[in-house]
């Protein structure tokens, strides 16, 4: 990713900058100030309130186009005459997408601004999740599904810059918000996917549709919030030249490569619980209705987590203790599910839901470790597309090492293993640094 494709988004000064004003508490948007220029430009008292609401939106669709069709995966596969190595194709695109389609986002906010970035986002997985449900064959599902991914992808990367950008005083609360909503998307998708498709006569295909809705209403904020910003770019640009500058280099940033692993092993971790979870609860005499139960419950301890964990790790200034005390609980749970998985199912789904909590830290530490917008889109975008690309074996390997051992004592304790570098990685990145520090720019 050329760094010469990134231009520094703020000015900084001795306090906190004039130019970056959070916009849910006076009403006031962001705008770039210049030299000539000091004042921000006002923006309109409902952009603060409706950007809220169009983060909440954004975040709770980051999800049920994944989760939707776990639900529905075996009658996806059935009616689309999937193979079985087109269908591990498809549960291996989700983190691809996220890697390949993230890595463009820095460009695309530079250009378009992050705003109206989010909004085509929202739109791209509108689209996808209206034409992949009228797909007949599994090249087609599958186009629709990596154009929803894209969109997803995205989001990712730009929603920690838009808080960083618009609530500079409140990123911990803010991305406790949005991490919240996220937790309860894909929650909500995966428990009432199947309800919903039953209700509405049992075809997959309107199972999959309707989460379509939730994306194009997720759209509507993003349209205004979109106009405002680039209103307010070319104000700034007319009243005189912008602060222009190349952005921290991410890649020479030790932070940077820290967080980008921690990423990747919490994503790890989050995608071998959600895709093996169930099994290996059935495997211990489980039902199959009380393993889909324990899964829902392992990821519905992410709501209100999600929302308590980035702010608490706001107030902090060295937040490794968290990533520590995470790492513990995932410990735990896998030495129950190793030693006794269905006496102690219930306790090892809360332990596990507590340690996948380990997304809104990383999302939130992503916020901390930049000073500037310009630098939270790098590091976003490295972090995560980076981290992504970790995470695509682990699933895969899982299985194998299942499939091969005939049990999970050998799946467990590499689960278990990988959580000992999560929580070195996790003390490294919650030292109090940023990555404009270690690539020698100052404030």
């Amino acid at each position: 990713m050329p760094d010469e494709d990134m231009k520094t988004l703020d000015r900084s000064a001795e306090t906190a900058p004039p130019s970056w004003p959070a916009a849910g508490a006076a009403g006031a948007g962001v705008s770039r100030t210049t030299a000539a220029t000091p004042q921000a430009t006002a923006q309109p008292a409902w952009l603060g309130p409706v950007l809220i609401v169009g983060i909440v939106l954004a975040a709770l669709n980051l999800r049920p186009a994944i989760t939707s069709l776990g639900a529905l995966f075996e009658e996806t596969r059935t009616g689309l005459g999937m193979s079985g190595t087109v269908a591990g194709m498809i549960t291996s695109v989700p983190a691809l997408c996220f890697a390949v389609f993230g890595v463009t986002a820095p460009r695309l906010s530079r250009r378009f601004g992050p705003a109206a970035v989010v909004c085509a986002g929202m739109a791209a997985v509108a689209t996808g999740l209206l034409i992949r449900p009228f797909a007949t064959g599994a090249v087609g599902f599958l186009a629709a599904s990596a154009l929803s991914l894209a969109g997803i992808a995205l989001t990712n990367v730009l929603l920690p810059v838009i808080v960083k950008r618009y609530f500079p005083d409140r990123v911990g609360t803010m991305t406790g918000l949005y991490s919240m909503s996220l937790a309860a998307g894909t929650s909500l998708a995966a428990a009432a996917t199947v309800p919903l498709t039953g209700a509405l006569g049992g075809s997959w295909r309107t199972g999959l549709l309707i989460w379509a809705v939730l994306a194009l209403v997720a759209v509507l904020p993003w349209l205004p919030v979109a106009r405002a910003s680039r209103r307010a770019d070319r104000a700034a640009t007319a009243a005189g030249p912008l602060a222009a500058g190349t952005g921290p280099r991410v890649a020479r940033s030790r932070t940077a490569w820290t967080l980008a692993c921690y990423f990747g092993l919490q994503a790890t971790g989050a995608y071998i619980t959600m895709g093996w979870l169930p099994q290996i609860f059935r495997d211990a005499g489980v039902s199959a209705s009380t393993a889909g139960l324990l899964l829902a419950v392992t990821m519905v301890m992410g709501v209100p987590l999600a929302f308590v964990i980035p702010g608490l790790a706001a107030r902090m200034k060295n937040q490794g203790a968290i990533a520590v005390a995470l790492g513990l609980f995932g410990l735990t749970g896998y030495l129950g599910l190793s030693f006794a998985p269905a006496a102690g199912a219930w306790a090892w789904a809360l332990l596990l839901g507590v340690s996948n909590c380990a997304f809104p830290l990383v999302i939130t530490l992503i916020g901390l470790r930049a000073k500037s917008p310009a630098g939270v889109v790098k590091l976003s975008a490295f972090a995560q597309s980076t981290g992504y690309l970790i995470s695509i074996p682990g699933p895969l390997l899982i299985g194998a090492l299942y499939q091969h051992s005939g049990g999970w004592d050998l799946p467990l304790a590499l689960m278990a293993a990988l959580l000992v570098p999560q929580i070195a990685l996790g003390v490294l990145a919650g030292r109090d640094r940023t990555i404009e520090d270690e690539c020698g720019m100052g404030d």
